[in-house]
């Protein structure tokens, strides 16, 4: 298996979801690696941590996935690897739920998610998002 880690998805990528009129809730699994530092491309001052210029991002964006039914279901650090083997682990999980794949495609690319953009290009050095459909449970008790 090869992993590549990238800040955006190619075209190929995200263009399917666009198409897929298939309803019902999606869960998007973000694996995150971030700058030590930030880099900021715009001219502001890099003076803070990669993770915390994503959390800047994260802070608007959870908003923004409320407000067209959504939720951030989990976010936390990595931890260690149980089970497999890679040569680097990353350094963060954010675990998102999205009312439909073409929900996720709007939100993705509004002018909203776009403006809010400069602090995950400083952020991130790159990520893995994997698309999970399936059922999501309650909470028990």
């Amino acid at each position: 298996m090869n992993v590549v880690n990238q800040v955006y998805p190619t075209f190929d990528q995200l263009m399917p979801l666009a198409q897929d009129p298939t309803p019902g809730p999606i869960a998007m699994v973000n694996l995150l690696k971030f700058h030590d530092r930030a880099q900021y491309q715009d001219g502001r001052p890099n003076d803070v941590s990669g993770r915390e210029a994503y959390m800047r991002y994260g802070a608007e964006m959870g908003p923004i996935v409320a407000a067209a039914g959504g939720r951030i279901l989990f976010l936390g650090d990595v931890r260690g690897l149980v089970i497999g083997e890679v040569e680097g682990l990353w350094d963060a999980v954010a675990i998102a739920e999205y009312p439909s794949r073409v929900e996720f495609h709007r939100i993705a690319t509004s002018p909203e998610v776009q403006a809010i953009g400069v602090h995950r290009e400083a952020g991130l050095a790159g990520q893995l998002l994997i698309l999970a459909i399936g059922q999501v449970f309650p909470p028990v008790g």
